[in-house]
């Protein structure tokens, strides 16, 4: 997916298992079909899974999930992965890379969930106790400022959409993305955020969410960047509920939308060939946000 990844497969795995893990170097190892992008996720044996950045952008995430997952675990009401053992640079390979425990439960697909409006309640239950989160020193989210600072790549990404076969009026997209960048800004004190809520990072159950996966970009900033599970995975008839839930002001919802519609936007024309789940997802995106300009 990216030009400058690393060479990865399950022999590394098993050799730095070797070298740093012994203990664990004879369980089977699969790697798992992920719509990731930042690591390659490898099962192994039946309680376990080795994540390893693919680029140098993704390496210092293993330390801050490290750091801040078992503080965050309490306060939240679905599992979150827990940290078994973190690796370092070897055999080759450049980067730390980490040991989780593995957790049961399906990922859930746009357009194809059991039970939508109990979802939506359980993903606003999630964000709203992340934000009420009271630790000291938390790092900036990834994805917790103003949603200026994306402006320039979702304006290219218009671009590089336009006159495509994907379908979307590129103008249309001009104009929703201004009426996001025009809401005003947050003016409250940061809270905790997870700020990459993809489907890909959830996991279900009967319909029900189970657990958060991927805290790589957590940290503490404007709270709009949780809301984009409103148009990457919710349904029209579940996003009042989500956004009655999670109980925000005008403003910070048409920022999470600006946020859920840049993401898509940038996420298209670079995954197109290489990720199809990001790009399906990323297709439904804007479609969902054209359609439903002010919802």
């Amino acid at each position: 997916m990216h030009a400058d990844e690393a060479d990865i497969d399950a022999g590394l795995v098993r050799r730095l298992l070797r070298g740093q893990c012994p203990h664990w170097a004879d369980l089977p190892i699969e790697r798992l079909a992920s719509g990731g992008t930042v690591n390659a996720v490898y099962r192994l044996g039946d309680e376990l899974t080795v994540r390893l950045p693919r680029t140098a952008g993704g390496a210092e995430d293993v330390a801050r999930e490290a750091r801040w997952l078992p503080r965050l675990a309490p306060a939240l009401p679905v599992t979150i992965p827990a940290v078994v053992a973190s690796g370092v640079p070897a055999e080759g390979y450049p980067w730390a890379w980490a040991v989780h425990r593995w957790i049961d439960g399906e990922t859930p697909v746009e357009g194809r969930l059991g039970e939508p409006e109990l979802l939506a309640r359980d993903m606003a239950e999630f964000v709203t106790a992340l934000r009420r989160v009271d630790l000291d020193d938390g790092p900036s989210a990834y994805r917790g400022v103003p949603l200026a600072t994306v402006d320039a790549p979702a304006r290219a990404a218009i671009e590089d959409l336009r006159d495509t076969d994907d379908g979307f009026d590129a103008d249309a997209a001009t104009t929703a993305w201004r009426a996001a960048l025009a809401a005003p800004p947050w003016a409250a004190a940061p809270c905790w955020v997870h700020s990459d809520l993809m489907p890909s990072n959830l996991l279900v159950a009967k319909g029900r969410l189970t657990a958060v996966l991927d805290f790589a970009t957590v940290g503490v900033g404007d709270p709009a960047c949780d809301l984009i599970p409103a148009w990457n995975l919710l349904p029209a008839s579940a996003r009042e509920v989500f956004r009655d839930t999670v109980n925000v002001d005008d403003a910070t919802w048409t920022r999470g939308r600006g946020w859920a519609l840049s993401m898509a936007l940038i996420q298209l024309p670079y995954y197109r060939d290489t990720n199809p789940i990001i790009s399906a997802n990323a297709r439904h995106v804007i479609s969902e946000v054209l359609t439903t300009r002010t919802g």
